[in-house]
């Protein structure tokens, strides 16, 4: 199906449980062309934020949402010899936010791990926090029946998307025309709110992906604007 042919309205939204429980194993497990067009492979810390989508997003996801995009990315070279990840890029750089949380089934199986990060433009610890996130997910090994499995490292399914103050796009109502600069992506998403979010949501206790909302201020709701066009 080509990228013209997908209906008005699709949505690629999956819950975590499905990405930690189909997606990142079948991808784990060899060659999954299917899944490539929805969630590509791409080394995704050799970019900002706002150059992923929609043109390296996946072919059925690239038009057709424009709040979140998935991706999968491979254990860096220095990760794989027992150092840290490197998380910065050009412009700036992803910082952890929260404590790590652990994602379960229905069936209240412990499957993966989910890291929360925020893009901050410029270098640290002078950096400018921006409304861009990640949800970073790794699945646990459950090929044996050990009391504690361990995380597959080499390969983690990414969910890129930008802090809002509603779930989702549907039902949203025309915002009050606002008079606005131009300006480019990455400024238009710069946040001047410094203040410490909800604990519940910084420690991973909400049980959702797009749960993490936060009031915005006049200044921020100009910037979105300005990002999406409106």
């Amino acid at each position: 199906m080509a990228n013209e042919e997908v209906l008005v309205g699709f949505r690629f939204s999956p819950s975590e449980e499905e990405l930690l429980s189909y997606y990142l194993p079948k991808k784990l497990n060899g060659s999954t062309p299917t899944i490539d067009r929805v969630i590509p492979l791409l080394p995704i810390y050799d970019y900002s934020p706002w150059e992923l989508p929609p043109e390296l997003a996946g072919e059925l996801c690239g038009g057709g949402d424009r709040e979140e995009w998935f991706f999968f990315t491979a254990m860096q070279e220095r990760e794989a010899r027992g150092g840290r990840p490197n998380r910065l890029t050009e412009a700036g750089y992803w910082k952890a936010t929260g404590s790590p949380c652990d994602i379960f089934t229905s069936q209240n199986l412990r499957i993966g791990r989910r890291k929360t990060m925020v893009f901050y433009v410029g270098r640290a610890p002078h950096g400018s926090k921006t409304m861009w996130k990640m949800n970073e997910y790794k699945v646990y090994d459950q090929s044996s029946a050990v009391a504690n499995p361990q995380l597959k490292e080499e390969l983690s399914l990414c969910r890129i998307y930008t802090r809002s103050t509603c779930p989702r796009a549907f039902g949203r109502r025309p915002a009050a025309a606002h008079h606005h600069r131009h300006c480019t992506d990455h400024e238009a998403v710069i946040t001047t709110d410094h203040n410490q979010q909800n604990s519940a949501v910084e420690n991973g206790l909400n049980s959702d992906m797009e749960t993490e909302f936060e009031p915005l201020d006049d200044s921020e709701i100009r910037m979105l604007l300005d990002f999406f066009d409106i």
